[in-house]
């Protein structure tokens, strides 16, 4: 039987569900549970949220003989990471009111809270809305938060991609208004045919998509992780058109060989904005119609294009579009980090970039960062951007406004905490994991910043504190932290236990390969200062830790 005809639960729970509607409003009605009905656990994540549950107190709630303790992810739709200081000012007070405090920059250059009570929804959206915020399709069968290059200063081409990212996500939004039914106006009435969607039709997509655009030569986008990667060709100060790859993917499962990470292909060039939309727009449709809708571990996009094989891909895509791909122009990437502390653009705007470890932002003893960067919002004439790499750009500041930023990075020590952290934990990411998110078998961002505390004194030892090595953390094997495109990735097996993959380039242009199996800490430490050894002392010029790992895994195959 085809995977056509043998459907996932999902797919009916999609079809069925009036525009995205189901039950939402009877699950929120209901005060006996903290959580939503089975089939709304879907649907909420079309409006850019999960359930999830506090897994520190499943035993003690267990043992008081109490549901768990329930609650609510939310993610914002942030295309290209861009907030106003204004808009800033309202995170910060609906994360203090609905959410456990801290504001969470994720790897797609967008924030989420966590811990929101189910009666705390409505009123969260309805503030976000105040806002001019919304987390429509930040999460489910759907594009996702659209990321691109993310420092102004990078290139005075950003504001271009900039805006095409915000296009792009435009165009890919769901046309059902059933989040403002939900959330927002109990008594919306709405003519189901002005919900009519020739993209997604009823079904949606087969399982999540995400797109990224790159500026060459930083590619701190990681863009050849999405399933669909722009890359900007620029010629005598010009854009004049894009590279366009498909079929970016980190994510699989434990002891199931179907399924892979994989970094997109490139199917060829387009020379113009109006032609890189179109070609967006028609990879969606090609996917829609013959990805996997049977098994979800292999519905990605990657999938697709590898059972239809490239060319065949690429061929659909280009009947539906009209026109055919050009040979890919070159480019060059030349690295893939963020730019910490101070830069200027070509306009004469200053930006400060604030190493934020793993994208979490609340006060700690001696380090109130949340309260610093509120007070630099209500203070000075600043907008904020977030990273791919989990950190946050202070961005657009006039120079009449320079200095009284920096006294307030000073005074707050947000200015000590980036210059003083290591290269190795500024080039660090790892995704939530424990104690929320319900995939995950091992801690991540939570363990990873005392696990880098206990490998600098090893990089100390071999000259190697400066180096930029990249180092990720997923607490399983779906991929969200980027592990699996990192010089030294970390994917959870069991609580404490670890796979250690070695051999991604620095670049992102390389994925990495597994090297330990199911390890402990320990064993991290004493793996890690071997290779360190071996790598000092026999690295060729220039030769980065990743290249020289993939090189040394060669010679023991």
């Amino acid at each position: 039987m085809s995977h056509k005809d043998n459907l996932s639960p999902v797919e009916r729970i999609k079809t069925q569900s009036n525009g995205l509607r189901g039950t939402l409003k009877e699950s929120l009605a209901d005060d006996f549970t903290g959580a939503i009905r089975e089939d709304d656990q879907t649907l909420i994540k079309f409006h850019g949220m999960y359930q999830q549950d506090d897994r520190d107190r499943r035993e003690e709630r267990v043992s008081k003989k109490l549901e768990w303790l329930y609650s609510y992810m939310i993610r914002l739709r942030l295309p290209g990471g861009f907030l106003t200081s204004d808009q800033w000012i309202g995170v910060n007070d609906i994360a203090n009111d609905h959410s456990t405090g801290t504001i969470k920059i994720t790897t797609r250059q967008t924030l989420q809270l966590h811990g929101i009570l189910k009666s705390h929804l409505r009123p969260t959206i309805q503030n976000f809305n105040i806002n001019h915020l919304d987390s429509i399709a930040a999460c489910g069968d759907v594009n996702r938060n659209v990321t691109c290059t993310a420092n102004p200063s990078e290139s005075p081409l950003h504001q271009q991609t900039y805006e095409l990212a915000g296009k792009i996500s435009e165009m890919c939004l769901p046309k059902t208004k059933s989040y403002y039914d939900i959330w927002i106006d109990d008594e919306l009435m709405v003519d189901r045919k002005t919900e009519e969607d020739p993209l997604y039709q009823d079904r949606y997509l087969p399982r999540k998509l995400k797109i990224g655009i790159a500026v060459p030569p930083n590619n701190d986008v990681d863009v050849f992780i999405n399933d669909i990667a722009l890359i900007a060709i620029i010629e005598n100060n010009e854009i004049v058109g894009y590279n366009i790859a498909a079929g970016g993917g980190l994510g699989a499962t434990h002891g199931n060989e179907a399924t892979y990470a994989r970094l997109a292909s490139v199917l060829g060039f387009v020379d113009s904005e109006e032609k890189a939309l179109q070609a967006v727009y028609e990879i969606i449709t090609v996917q829609r119609d013959f990805g996997n809708r049977s098994d979800r571990k292999l519905s990605r996009l990657k999938y697709t294009i590898d059972k239809l094989g490239i060319d065949q891909y690429r061929t659909e895509v280009e009947k539906r579009t009209g026109f055919n791909f050009e040979p890919a122009r070159k480019f060059k990437f030349e690295q893939r980090k963020d730019r910490y502390g101070w830069t200027q653009n070509h306009e004469g705007k200053w930006f400060y970039t604030v190493f934020v470890e793993h994208g979490r932002v609340l006060d700690i003893e001696g380090y109130p960062l949340k309260s610093g960067l509120l007070k630099i919002a209500q203070t000075a004439n600043i907008n904020f951007r977030f990273t791919c790499n989990q950190n946050l750009i202070i961005a657009d500041i006039q120079e009449e406004d320079k200095a009284k930023v920096e006294d307030l990075l000073q005074e707050y020590g947000i200015s000590e905490a980036t210059e003083k952290a290591s290269a190795l934990r500024k080039n660090s990411v790892a995704c939530v994991a424990l104690n929320t998110c319900s995939l995950a078998l091992a801690e991540a961002q939570r363990y990873l910043p005392t696990l880098v505390t206990k490998i600098e004194p090893i990089l100390e030892k071999y000259g190697l504190l400066e180096d930029d090595i990249t180092i990720r953390m997923t607490g399983c094997p779906n991929g969200c932290g980027r592990s699996p495109n990192a010089e030294i990735g970390f994917v959870g097996t069991a609580y404490g236990k670890y796979n250690l993959h070695i051999g991604g380039d620095r670049l992102g242009m390389r994925l990495n390969t597994k090297y330990r199996e199911n390890i402990g800490e320990e064993e991290i430490l004493t793996t890690l200062d071997e290779l360190f050894g071996t790598y000092v002392n026999e690295k060729h010029t220039e030769e980065t830790f990743g290249d020289f790992s993939y090189r040394y895994l060669q010679t023991l195959n």
